[in-house]
Parts: C-alpha cells; structure tokens; sequence
C-alpha cells in the first residue's frame, strides 16, 4: 500500500505521482538508474547477480521478478533508453532460473559451477554493500577497474529501491511491462 498519495490522474502511470512530488529529484533518479542499466560495461552475469541480491536485500518483489532480459525492454519503453545499448542488449550468456534462485542468505553454498569467480565477488560486493558498508574499510580484495561501474550501479538500486520501499510504491512503480528481448 502506498504511504503517499498516488492522484488519479497517474493511475496508470504510478512512478509521475512521485514525479509530482518532486520532479528534479525524480527525474534525476531515473536517469542514474537507466545510465546504470544502459552504459555499465559488466557482463549480464554480474550486473543480474548484483542487482539480484540488492532486490533481496531491498525486499522489493517486483524488482525479485524483474528478468532484465525480459524486462528491460519494458523499462526502457517506460522510462527512456537503448536496451541495444544495455548490458542485456550486449548479453551472450544468460542465466537460468537456478542462477536466481541460488542467490540468497547461503549462496555461498551453491553447487561448485553455479557462478564464476567473478559473479560470487558482485555477489558478496552488492550483500556487503546493501548490509555493511563499512566492512570495506579494512578489506582492499574488491578494489579493481570494473568496481566503481558496479559501485554506482548497487547506490542506485539500493537508493532508488529503499525510497520506493520507504514510501510504499514499489508494487506500483517497481512494476514495469515486459517485452521479450529480440
């Protein structure tokens, strides 16, 4: 339920209330979100793997069902951008649903295969990043060329999530219509 309230005349279109409510803020909101999905150089693997765990920690379904190379369409559609561009658009492996539901509180115990090297660091990167951030004070192992792409990736999921959570409109703005990738 929504903790604001969504006027009528954004019925069908929920995320314009919050634009109403604050439209630079919004409108900056939305394009650090689809720079990230949009210009991010990582692999589909490890942006999915990442963004994944942030939904969990976030506690937003709609973003838990999201399939970026199913759903970014839709978003892109909604909200502006070149899924070509993106980095499912770039895509030459996809995951499967056992790669989804291996993320979670014991994904360090998934199958020896379940995910690269690389893809268990975006993991534990977007968990510590979501749950404890100051736990990289002391811990120099994440430092690397691709960590400040993903490091602005996470802020903007984390931040644009938690404020849909905050004010209850995630099953409202977090809801984006699907579009099945080419």
């Amino acid at each position: 339920m929504s903790r604001i309230a969504i006027p009528e005349v954004y019925e069908a279109n929920p995320a314009g209330a919050l634009e109403g409510y604050a439209p630079i803020q919004f409108k900056a909101g939305m394009a650090f979100g689809k720079a990230c999905y949009q210009e991010t150089r990582l692999p589909y693997r490890i942006v999915e793997a990442a963004r994944y765990r942030t939904a969990q920690i976030n506690g937003c379904l709609a973003c838990q069902g999201f399939r970026a190379a199913r759903d970014l369409g839709g978003y892109f559609e909604t909200n502006g951008g070149d899924f070509a561009r993106s980095f499912a658009g770039r895509a030459e492996k996809l995951p499967d649903e056992r790669f989804y539901a291996a993320i979670g509180d014991n994904w360090r115990d998934a199958e020896p295969g379940t995910f690269s090297e690389a893809e268990r660091t975006a993991i534990e990167f977007a968990e510590r990043m979501g749950r404890d951030p100051r736990s990289f004070e002391a811990d120099e192992a994440f430092w690397d060329s691709e960590i400040v792409d993903l490091t602005l990736a996470l802020a903007s999921w984390i931040a644009l999530g938690r404020v849909a959570h905050v004010l209850g409109t995630d099953p409202l703005v977090c809801a984006v219509p699907s579009t099945q990738a080419a």
